[in-house]
């Protein structure tokens, strides 16, 4: 993993505050406000302190995992970069147990017990969606990571945003064109029966059936299902394309008994790498895999064109060119979703500063500067790429890598424009009152 332009400048002694200034300074798309200045010209030195809703268990744990490792490293290189308006930045972590019951009850306790500015970092689509409403009856910002299409839906709330990585509709969207002129056209859809996995139903139909496709099957299947067999039988046998997302600790199964059921004659395959995030592609029984192909959002593998800022990044976060962990190599990540975590937080820093927040009474404020956000260049603080964010509806738009499994490895063959995910608003937050 190298870091040539010294953006973090990792070494024995770890980031440095001199070298993490300059690295922002050399390629950061959001540079520090004006008013930027040290913990100690602050007007005051308490933390900026940060509630980071956690899947430490359940479905979501291998996610929670590689979230948390990526926030405490953006955390640190923030940190150690002077913090946010001078001040030092908190992690406090509470586990929702990828459980949207306790998912509210931790966005309550992260407000009247911890008294955090803010809540961070939720995954897992049904948790957000029993967070959410929480969140805006205690007029807490809450800054998701999630991917599903209910914060750009419109029907949340004015306190959630997801500043960080693109939702599921516009990842399909993206990915459509290319899957009809390359794979086939007549589609079976395997999904997730969950929020998460509606989101695919019901944006992907119509976008393939804007390239000349049609989908001939969906078959949901339940998040906590351990075999998938009974299911396999009702895929169509006219499918050309086997487009499937599945996630949670199943998904190892799911794919062998696929194999297993199909043998070498096999449509082509297009998987969300949900289906295989925190897997290693070369486990026994994944052979069935070879060829197909997979959407990334940041690439597990490292490619052969990555910018400086991306090999910064993982060297930052501790995953190697296989995108597993530099300490234990069996420990794979989840690098297709984890950056988000890293962006999210920068883009916070910047509406931080952007308002000038002091504490909870200027919450609102954060709010409004979120929303006066519009776009983000690649670099140091976001290295999967540039985006564009659109304030009304709180989600943000970026690039999209469709990868190929070759040689034991994922490499990105197609990587789509940001304008290629784009989609006429359903809604308005910013008409909403605070």
């Amino acid at each position: 993993m190298t870091d040539s332009k010294r953006f973090f400048d990792l070494g024995k002694s770890g980031l440095t505050r001199r070298t993490a200034l300059k690295g922002l300074a050399a390629g950061a798309g959001l540079m520090a406000a004006p008013g930027f200045v040290r913990y100690s010209q602050a007007q005051s030195s308490a933390p900026i302190k940060i509630g980071f809703q956690a899947h430490r268990t359940g479905i979501g744990a291998a996610y929670g995992r590689w979230y948390e490792k990526t926030t405490n490293a953006a955390v640190k290189l923030i940190n150690d970069a002077g913090g946010i308006n001078g001040r030092p930045v908190e992690i406090i972590v509470e586990d929702d147990g990828t459980d949207p019951k306790r998912g509210a009850e931790v966005v309550a306790k992260f407000a009247s017990q911890h008294k955090t500015d803010i809540v961070f970092g939720t995954l897992f689509s049904h948790v957000v969606v029993g967070s959410a409403p929480t969140a805006g009856e205690l007029k807490i910002p809450y800054y998701v990571v999630s991917e599903g299409y209910h914060v750009a839906s419109g029907k949340l709330n004015r306190w959630v945003f997801q500043p960080g990585i693109t939702d599921v509709r516009s990842q399909v969207t993206s990915v459509a064109p290319w899957v009809a002129a390359n794979l086939g056209k007549k589609v079976t859809m395997i999904y997730p029966d969950y929020a998460f996995g509606y989101d695919h139903r019901d944006y992907f139909a119509p976008a393939i059936k804007a390239q000349g496709g049609e989908v001939v099957a969906q078959i949901p299947i339940p998040p906590t299902e351990s075999s998938f067999t009974k299911y396999l039988p009702q895929i169509p046998a006219d499918t050309e394309v086997l487009y499937h997302v599945m996630v949670g600790p199943g998904v190892l199964t799911f794919v062998k008994e696929l194999g297993e059921f199909y043998g070498s004659n096999k449509p082509q395959l297009f998987g969300f790498i949900d289906s295989l995030e925190a897997v290693d592609i070369n486990s026994p029984g994944l052979e069935f895999l070879d060829g197909s192909h997979f959407w990334e959002g940041s690439p597990r593998y490292a490619q052969a064109n990555d910018s400086e800022a991306q090999k910064a990044y993982r060297a930052a976060v501790g995953i190697d060119d296989n995108g597993a962990s530099t300490t234990d190599a069996k420990d794979v990540s989840t690098a297709a979703h984890m950056f988000g975590c890293w962006e999210t937080l920068y883009v916070i820093k910047k509406a931080m500063e952007d308002s000038g927040y002091k504490g909870p009474e200027d919450r609102a404020k954060l709010v409004e500067a979120t929303e006066a956000l519009t776009e983000f260049k690649e670099g140091p603080e976001h290295p999967q790429g540039d985006k564009k964010f659109n304030g009304k509806i709180h989600q943000v738009f970026g690039h999209q890598n469709i990868s190929k499994v070759e040689g034991g490895k994922l490499n990105v063959v197609h990587r789509t424009s940001i304008e290629d995910g784009m989609y006429e608003p359903e809604g308005d937050y910013t008409t909403q009152p605070l």
